[in-house]
């Protein structure tokens, strides 16, 4: 995505032309991703062209929202508001149901209950009037 800026929450992106339509979706509580009409792939994160094929013929798609976790890191440490006062707290990789991987946290969930290959649904925090995070909590259904 683009450079982050800082506010009282904490580092917030900066919405530009290119992310702006995913950021949008996740104020309405969809996830999209990019997909290349010309190769058929799917790409994460947003931008123009297709990093596959180069090609510009790429269309915004929703994600079913659900996945599994392909590798994560326990945060013990970070001095910086808001996450302070959250710790700990996982980062995590992972892989969407469409194929494409993305970094997120996991929420609603313990150091010690997370593990690789856990099945995951997004779910949405509103952080300011223009930015909803969409992160990841364990599945109350089955991933594909």
């Amino acid at each position: 995505m683009s450079a982050h800026k800082a506010t009282a929450w904490g580092y917030l992106p900066v919405i530009d032309a290119e992310s702006a339509p995913f950021w949008a979706g996740a104020q309405r509580h969809k996830f999209l991703f990019r997909h290349c009409n010309h190769c058929g792939r799917n790409h994460f994160y947003p931008r123009h062209a297709c990093p596959a094929c180069w090609s510009d013929n790429c269309e915004w798609r929703a994600a079913a929202g659900t996945g599994r976790v392909f590798s994560y890191t326990v945060i013990h440490q970070n001095d910086n508001l808001p996450f302070r006062d959250v710790l700990p707290y996982i980062v995590a990789l992972i892989d969407l149901s469409e194929g494409i991987r993305v970094t997120t946290n996991i929420v609603e969930c313990t150091p010690e209950t997370v593990h690789v290959g856990m099945p995951v649904e997004v779910v949405y925090e509103a952080i300011t009037d223009t930015v909803t995070l969409p992160q990841f909590r364990p599945a109350l259904r089955a991933a594909s």
